[in-house]
């Protein structure tokens, strides 16, 4: 699938067709955007992963704390916030600012599967595995050792994950890896 800016993605869904933003982390409970509908959704291919130091929102360059990427690989369950095309722009814009502070992601559109059954596309931002933030191989008592010390501009590492497996479980989402890594981050 190819990378994009946001007004190329745009350009490149059929005429009067809403965007999708496919939200598997921060996005799921702080989407900060104004959206039409929300549907739980999997995307395939991809999933949700600590794969990315953060020097800004949950950690410094002096002491980087992890957050999501979607990597390689598996499926994703998350969720999908449909926004009308003609508020699009300036809404995938505003994404742009928030995600793409260190251009670590790759802004891509990408087929996801609803739970009411249909597949539509949706913008994802995916790790860019050749950027030097992302991390690969971390064991789970390095990624808690990580989360369990760092904070950043957008508060502690822990409320990161906390918040995420919070949601997961509210939305009926069993992520079993990501219930472990909290475990271990609070027996620190």
């Amino acid at each position: 699938m190819s990378e994009f800016y946001p007004a190329a993605l745009l350009d490149a869904l059929p005429p009067g067709e809403d965007l999708w933003v496919f939200a598997y982390g921060s996005l799921m409970w702080d989407p900060g955007f104004e959206f039409s509908e929300q549907r739980l959704g999997v995307l395939r291919g991809y999933h949700r992963r600590f794969c990315i130091y953060s020097l800004f929102y949950r950690g410094t360059p002096e002491a980087p704390g992890l957050v999501f990427g979607l990597d390689h690989g598996g499926a994703c369950r998350g969720m999908l916030f449909r926004v009308e095309r003609a508020k699009a722009l300036p809404i995938l814009e505003q994404l742009w600012q928030r995600e793409m502070v260190t251009k670590v992601y790759k802004l891509k559109l990408l087929p996801v599967r609803t739970r009411q059954g249909e597949t539509v596309r949706a913008c994802a931002f995916v790790v860019d595995r050749s950027h030097a933030q992302y991390c690969r191989g971390l064991d789970l008592a390095c990624s808690a050792a990580l989360i369990r010390r760092s904070h950043g501009a957008r508060g502690a590492n822990i409320d990161y994950l906390t918040n995420t497996v919070e949601h997961l479980d509210r939305l009926g989402i069993d992520d079993h890896g990501l219930r472990q890594l909290l475990a271990t981050v609070l027996a620190i």
